[in-house]
């Protein structure tokens, strides 16, 4: 079981695919597909999130994502193809190694908010 963030990581990455910004992008925009952005409230305020991603910060990920919880997001299905991002790809990858542990198949880590905007993905204001 591991003992250090480093070991976090290292685990959460060897177990949730890391995406392209070319690779989301092709992705969000031939799937159906839930965009999740774990950043939380004051990141997305200075810069928007990605067009229609859905807003749950890395703190409440496992109570949105949980069917039995009464926080439920109902967007979260566990038949559906999850993009994960956050500011540089650190949450992501612990949020994406978080559903996948719920019970979530089909779960990408995409990085930073900063690099997929920078990669062209359209953004929003959150």
């Amino acid at each position: 079981m591991p003992s250090t963030l480093k070991e976090l990581l290292a685990a959460a990455d060897a177990a949730v695919p890391r995406l392209s910004p070319g690779d989301a992008r092709h992705m969000i925009a031939t799937g159906d597909i839930l965009v999740v952005d774990v950043r939380d409230a004051p990141e997305l305020a200075s810069g928007g999130k990605l067009k229609g991603a859905v807003n749950v910060s890395r703190g409440m990920l496992e109570f949105r994502a949980d069917p039995d919880s009464p926080f439920h997001e109902p967007s979260f299905q566990k038949d559906k193809a999850i993009v994960v991002y956050c500011g540089s790809g650190g949450r992501a990858a612990l949020s994406g190694k978080a559903l996948k542990d719920l019970g979530y198949r089909t779960v990408y880590n995409a990085g930073g908010f900063k690099e997929l905007a920078d990669a062209g993905l359209e953004t929003e204001p959150a």
